[in-house]
C-alpha cells in the first residue's frame, strides 16, 4: 500500500481542488491510501476508507515569507505534512503551497542526502519526440555554482532512470550555444566537470545544449540554474496556454474559418493536449532525504490530480533509494567537484 500525504489547504484553490482531485485519485488506485493534512474547517466534511485526516491548525499562504512558514507556523497543513514522511507514515507529501517555504521546511524536517548541498526541483517537459526531457533546476536555487549543477546532473539522471526506465539518461547543460568556449564562468566550469564525468562513465553527458533543445528532446535531462529554469517552465506554460486560446478565437470568426478550424481541430487539439502543462504538473524536490512534490498552486482538480500520480509513481518505483544509489555511486566524484570549485575560487 503506497501512503501519499497531501497538504490539502496550499494553493490558489486549497481544499475545493485538493479533496476533489485525492478522491478520484483514491477511486482509481485501490493500492493506495492517502494523510489528509489541513485544519478541521477545511477537510472535516471529507470521508474514504482508504484516507485519513490529519489535524493542521494553521496555513502558510502563498505570499508568507519563508521566516513566518518556517519558525512561526510550525503547524501548518504544509508542515506537517513533510513531517508524515519524515515519520515514516507516508512515503511522500504532495503540497501546491509557497515553493520556497516548500523547500524551505523540506529541507529543514528531512534534510539533504550525504554529497548534495541544495535540493534541486526537477519536472518533466513535453517534448516533440513523445516523451519528456527533465530540467533542473527550477526555482530553488537561483545562483549555483559549477558543482552544485554537477549535482544536479546526478540527481536528474537518477530521477529519470526512474521516469524512463534507462540506466544511462543523456545529460544536457543549458548554455547560450553548443561550443564550450560560450556560456558564464559558472556554465564553462560546469561543463568541464560534466566532460570529465562523462569521461569516467559517472554521467552520460552530451554537452552543451540550447532552449529549443529542451523541446526536441536532444537530451533526457537538461540542467541549468533555478532562475533560467524557472522562466523556461513559464514561457511553455504560455505557449500552451496560447495554443488555448488562439482555438477558441478562430470559433468565433466567421464561417469559412469557423469551418476550417472544425477541420483542423483534431490536429490542434492533439497539439494542445500534447502541451497542457496540467499533464506534466508535479515537480519533484531531488537530493532530500524523502520525497516531496510539488504542485503548481493554481492547480485545477485534475493537474493536482496529476502531482498525485507523480508523487505516487516515485513511491512505488523507490525513487528516493534509486536517487540515494547513484548519489553513494557519485561521491567520490562530488567531492572532487567540490574540491576543484574551491581551488578555482582560491586562485580567483
Amino acid at each position: 500500500m503506497i501512503t501519499l500525504a497531501v497538504d490539502c489547504m496550499g494553493g490558489d484553490h486549497g481544499p475545493r481542488v485538493t479533496l476533489q482531485a485525492c478522491r478520484r485519485f483514491l477511486d482509481t488506485h485501490p493500492d493506495a491510501q492517502l494523510l489528509l493534512v489541513g485544519t478541521a474547517d477545511g477537510i472535516g466534511s471529507f470521508a474514504h476508507a482508504r484516507a485519513r485526516i490529519v489535524q493542521a491548525t494553521e496555513v502558510v499562504a502563498m505570499d508568507d515569507p519563508v521566516e513566518v512558514a518556517l519558525r512561526r507556523k510550525k503547524d501548518s497543513s504544509m508542515r506537517v505534512a513533510i513531517q508524515q514522511v519524515k515519520d515514516g507514515a507516508a512515503q511522500a507529501a504532495v503540497s501546491a503551497g509557497n515553493t520556497g517555504a516548500l523547500m524551505a521546511i523540506a529541507r529543514y524536517l528531512l534534510k539533504t542526502l550525504d554529497g548534495i548541498d541544495r535540493p534541486a526541483i526537477a519536472y518533466p517537459m513535453p517534448n516533440a519526440k513523445g516523451g519528456a526531457t527533465t530540467v533542473l533546476d527550477l526555482g530553488a536555487n537561483v545562483d549555483c555554482t559549477a558543482d552544485h549543477l554537477l549535482q544536479f546532473a546526478v540527481l536528474g539522471s537518477a530521477f529519470a532512470s526512474v521516469l524512463q526506465q534507462t540506466d544511462q539518461p543523456t545529460v544536457g547543460l543549458l548554455n547560450i550555444g553548443e561550443e564550450v568556449i560560450k556560456g558564464s564562468e559558472v556554465i564553462k566550469q560546469a561543463g568541464e566537470l560534466l566532460r570529465a564525468a562523462g569521461a569516467s562513465g559517472d554521467l552520460n553527458f552530451h554537452g552543451n545544449v540550447e532552449g529549443n533543445d529542451i523541446f526536441k528532446g536532444t537530451t533526457d535531462i537538461v540542467v541549468c540554474d533555478g532562475f533560467v529554469g524557472n522562466v523556461a517552465l513559464k514561457a511553455s506554460e504560455g505557449v500552451a496556454t496560447m495554443i488555448g486560446q488562439f482555438l477558441k478565437a478562430e470559433f468565433s470568426r466567421s464561417l469559412l474559418t469557423k469551418a476550417a478550424a472544425a477541420v483542423a481541430m483534431p490536429v490542434l487539439s492533439a497539439l494542445k493536449k500534447r502541451m497542457d502543462h496540467r499533464r506534466y504538473n508535479g515537480a519533484a524536490l531531488l537530493g532530500l532525504r524523502g520525497l516531496v512534490f510539488k504542485s503548481h498552486g493554481s492547480a485545477d482538480d485534475f493537474a493536482f490530480e496529476q502531482a498525485l500520480l507523480r508523487a505516487y509513481d516515485a513511491a512505488r518505483n523507490d525513487l528516493l533509494a534509486r536517487v540515494q544509489t547513484r548519489i553513494a555511486r557519485a561521491a567520490p566524484l562530488l567531492a572532487g567537484a567540490r574540491e576543484e570549485v574551491a581551488i578555482q575560487a582560491a586562485l580567483r
